[in-house]
Formats: C-alpha cells, structure tokens, sequence
C-alpha cells in the first residue's frame, strides 16, 4: 500500500492483465449500486459523466453510517462484481481508513463515503451540472 496525491488515501493497484467481459458502463454503474444498496448504502446516486470527463463515464457515490459500513459496502462491491461479473477494479484507495474508498473500474468510479466526508467533498456539488442516472436496484447474490 502506498499513499498518492494530498488526499492521503492509501492505494492498491490491481493487474490490468484480468479478462472483463462487457458490460455497458451504464449497466456496471447499476450493478454497483445494487451492491452497495445491498450493503444499505445511504444517499446512493449515479452521475453521468459521458461527455464530461475524459477518464470514466459514471460516479456511483454513496454513504456509509461508519468506517465500517463503507468497508462492508466495498467489499459487497468488489466481491459482487468480481464473482458474479469477472470484473475487478484498476485501483482501489482508502480501505484502511475506510472514510473515502475509491474503486476504479475505467468506465465507472465508486466512491463511498462516511457522511461528514462526503459532505467536506462534495463530489455531487463539484459536478453539479451532470444528469444524474436513475438508480435501479436490483437483486443480488446472498454471500456469507
């Protein structure tokens, strides 16, 4: 684990050489939110960023109540996508902390938070003007 940029998060960098099947970002952005739903994620909302950034179509962003809750949410996400998808994340940083944890899947980036971080951030303000994606929750797998 290494730490990158002011923000302090530590990192972890996962091999690029993993086979994802496709999924449109559009649907991978909705499949995170029914992880993190699954895990009663708080203030769940999907930006749609196409046309906007140059590095990732969508933001899944939501809450957790604690550092613990986010940790159990990236693990609902990271898991869910990665069995049930084949997908891993390019990068993960924040799990230590587990305040602000940010997984990177190229086409979408999902950040989950505690409220009082999300609220110093304010990832939803920064991007204001983008239209927000209607989040369908759906089923997941039950996992132990």
């Amino acid at each position: 684990m290494t730490t990158e940029g002011n923000v302090g998060l530590p990192t972890q960098t996962i091999p690029q050489d993993h086979q994802t099947p496709e999924i449109s970002p559009e649907r991978l952005a909705q499949l995170a939110a029914s992880y993190a739903a699954d895990k009663k994620a708080i203030d769940l909302s999907v930006l749609d960023l196409r046309g906007v950034s140059s590095y990732t179509d969508f933001f899944v962003v939501c809450s957790g109540n604690t550092d613990r809750q986010t940790k159990a949410i990236h693990d609902a996400v990271h898991e869910g996508l990665k069995k049930d998808h084949g997908m891993l994340p390019r990068r993960v940083e924040g799990v230590g902390e587990s305040r602000w944890i940010l997984m990177d899947y190229f086409d979408i980036v999902v950040h989950v938070f505690v409220p009082e971080v999300r609220e110093f951030y304010r990832l939803e303000q920064l991007w204001g003007d983008v239209p927000r994606l209607d989040v369908e929750i759906e089923e997941v797998p039950q996992r132990s």
